[in-house]
């Protein structure tokens, strides 16, 4: 039985940071992981947030928290760190430097932390899910409570997929 208790979740309550947890059963042959989270834990997916990691301009990691069904615009992310361009780190860089499995990194408790951008999306939800720190696990968490344990900046850097319509 998989826990509760991660990185992620530690680092939270360490800072006193109210959320709860919710499990789901983790597909690791499955695509669009954000959305199979929302599916699982029967959740509207533009509450559901997925986890990325970038590194601007070939120097800087950064930490990327955006809608399940979101596509990330790359330029603007960059941008907001004076860059011109930025691109996914490959899986085994992003798991060394965070601590965490890809399909299971969060922005709480990273073994190296970086700087953590949110998408503007979530500042209209009373609540968003965010990976916990393991593969099908998540917290459920007040977008101001997440952007303020990380001190993260909230910017608008991903548009929804076509097809997708959020709620």
């Amino acid at each position: 039985m998989q826990q509760d208790k991660t990185a992620g979740t530690s680092f939270l309550t360490e800072r006193g940071v109210r959320f709860s947890v919710h499990r789901y059963e983790y597909d690791p042959a499955g695509t669009l992981i954000g959305m199979q989270a929302a599916s699982a834990i029967g959740e509207d997916p533009s509450f559901v947030f997925k986890t990325l990691m970038v590194r601007v301009d070939r120097e800087k990691p950064v930490c990327l928290i955006v809608p399940a069904a979101g596509k990330v615009n790359l330029k603007q992310v960059a941008a907001l760190f004076g860059g011109r361009n930025a691109r996914m780190i490959p899986a085994a860089e992003a798991e060394e430097l965070t601590g965490f499995q890809v399909g299971g990194i969060s922005p709480f408790g990273q073994k190296t932390q970086v700087p953590v951008v949110i998408d503007a999306a979530a500042s209209s939800k009373d609540y968003i899910y965010v990976n916990a720190g393991a593969r099908g696990l998540v917290v459920k968490i007040a977008p101001d409570d997440a952007r303020s344990a990380v001190d993260a900046t909230l910017a608008p850097i991903s548009s929804p997929q076509a097809g997708w319509k959020s709620n």
